[in-house]
């Protein structure tokens, strides 16, 4: 009996924010779909345990420890990435920050630099260090931003944050048509309330005062009755536009909220 080829097979996928969430969960299923994965994150113990995990269902993969915003830690990470599998197909922009909400005129500059640094340098340093390998062959990049600032700007504080995911969006239509010649895709999921642990490292400070007052009584996701959406949901989404089953779509935003950025707009 023939087995049916898996979506992945073949493939080399490099995934930042692997050690936990939206990325770990991305990270296990794009190798269970027979990828082999580069996870990287700023902690070595998250992403070892990730590749621990992905090696113990018979998939392939490397931890990398590196710090998004850093232009000599990303040139490594690929230079990695090249010595250890000579290509790569999809580039999963991932990690992030939500950073410190506050007020406009409470948030310090280095706090704004700092969620810009890691939000949106890092996005487009992960980008460019990739795009050397991307080219020789194709492939789908895939960027997380948030309904944040691309549907919802009524979360008080998220200035920076917000600001960050609609640059994200911005930056992926410019570099879908930059890189379209080179037959690379690039796309980005918009999530919306996820079980997430981003939330815990998410400092907010006198927020409550600027808040507009707005409450729905059933919950803020019409789908689910207010229950947040899951990072394997996530997974699921990335794993469509890293493979060849949306080999049309590129240049566009994927809201994945279950509609709570329908009613919170």
């Amino acid at each position: 009996m023939q087995t049916q080829r898996k979506d992945m097979e073949g493939k080399v996928a490099f995934i930042t924010g692997a050690g936990s969430g939206i990325g770990k969960a991305a990270a296990l299923l794009l190798a269970k779909e027979g990828a082999k994965v580069v996870a990287l994150s700023r902690t070595q113990d998250e992403v070892d345990q990730t590749v621990d995990e992905i090696k113990k269902v018979g998939g392939q993969g490397i931890a990398i420890a590196a710090d998004i915003s850093s232009p000599d830690d990303m040139q490594r990470a690929y230079t990695e990435v090249e010595r250890q599998y000579g290509r790569l197909d999809i580039v999963f922009a991932n990690a992030g920050i939500n950073g410190v909400w506050a007020p406009i005129d409470e948030l310090e500059p280095e706090e704004w630099n700092k969620t810009i640094n890691v939000n949106l340098t890092g996005t487009f340093l992960t980008v460019k260090y990739a795009l050397p390998m991307l080219k020789r062959q194709g492939g789908s990049i895939i960027i997380t931003a948030s309904v944040n600032g691309t549907r919802i700007f009524s979360n008080t504080g998220a200035t920076a944050y917000s600001s960050t995911k609609a640059a994200q969006v911005a930056f992926t239509k410019m570099a879908a048509l930059e890189l379209a010649k080179h037959r690379i895709r690039v796309n980005v999921v918009c999530p919306g309330a996820i079980e997430t642990n981003i939330e815990e490292s998410t400092e907010k400070r006198d927020i409550e005062q600027e808040k507009e007052p707005v409450e729905f009584p059933e919950g803020k996701i019409p789908l689910t009755d207010g229950k947040p959406g899951t990072s394997e949901q996530v997974a699921d989404l990335v794993l469509f536009l890293a493979s060849d089953r949306s080999s049309h779509i590129t240049g566009t935003p994927i809201w994945i909220d279950g509609a709570e950025s329908l009613i919170m707009g």
